[in-house]
């Protein structure tokens, strides 16, 4: 199971779109991710968050590939888990306007990654593990809040031949929300990929269900799409849930797209 035109699937990746997504860095996006975290989404409006949005500093970069294991139809949900076994971990995503840096609200990020086995829903088996599979599990989008920032909540991914750890994450504007309970409509303005530090990935693949993962490791600095560009390249600052490797994490970073 690969990214790659060469998959065992047979399954040809998305080609990379010539979009492109700027990532806020430095200490002005630090203080955008802490910002919008701070306020619940109740009582936070644009105009609160637009202030330390506009002072941020963005940087260039290009999209990478969506891969061979993106479904249609992802459920709009806060919690894609599933009861899916693994190390919890939030994601807080905040979307950014790529020329001003002001917050997005009602941008819907959706996500997709493999459990920890390395198996991704509707693909089961494909990385030498047999579990049930609903084609669901650990896939979903939300809405991004008044502060431009979506809150997921999902478990530490596990990995799978030739990739290191990673999650897929496109952004759409503009969606329907459907009476099944997912999306229609819209446009898809980035997909990319969220990376996590190899310091504490090595910490999690050796708790379980992670330690039974009978496939070898690809780390970061091996794997064959990330390109050590840091957050401009989607690696997630997280930070602990509690004092051990299996309370968990928050991740966080701040994405901007291009509005046409």
């Amino acid at each position: 199971m690969t990214d790659s035109t060469n998959d065992p699937t047979g399954a040809t990746p998305a080609a990379v779109g010539r979009r492109t997504v700027l990532i806020a860095t430095g200490t002005t996006a630090a203080v955008l991710a802490v910002g919008a975290a701070a306020h619940s989404p109740t009582t936070t409006t644009t105009a609160d968050a637009t202030p330390a949005a506009a002072a941020a500093v963005c940087t260039l970069t290009t999209e990478m590939t969506e891969g061979p294991y993106y479904l249609d139809g992802a459920l709009v949900r806060t919690d894609v888990t599933e009861g899916k076994a693994g190390i919890p971990l939030k994601l807080a995503l905040t979307v950014v306007n790529n020329s001003t840096c002001a917050v997005i609200p009602n941008a819907l990020v959706e996500i997709w990654h493999s459990d920890a086995l390395g198996e991704y829903s509707g693909y089961v088996g494909n990385n030498g593990h047999s579990e049930p599979d609903d084609g669901t599990f650990l896939r979903g989008g939300v809405l991004t809040n008044a502060s431009g920032l979506a809150n997921i909540t999902t478990i530490y991914p596990g990995w799978y031949r030739g990739r290191c750890i990673h999650i897929h994450v496109k952004v759409h504007t503009g969606v329907t929300l459907t009476s099944d309970g997912s999306f229609t409509g819209g446009s898809e303005l980035h997909t990319g990929q969220l990376f996590i530090d190899e310091t504490i990935t090595t910490a999690v693949a050796k708790l379980s269900p992670y330690s039974t993962n009978t496939v070898t490791r690809t780390t970061l600095a091996q794997d064959s799409v990330y390109d050590d560009g840091g957050a401009a390249s989607g690696l997630m600052t997280l930070t602990a849930l509690g004092s051990s490797t299996s309370s968990g994490y928050t991740g966080t970073l701040t994405l901007g797209v291009r509005q046409s």
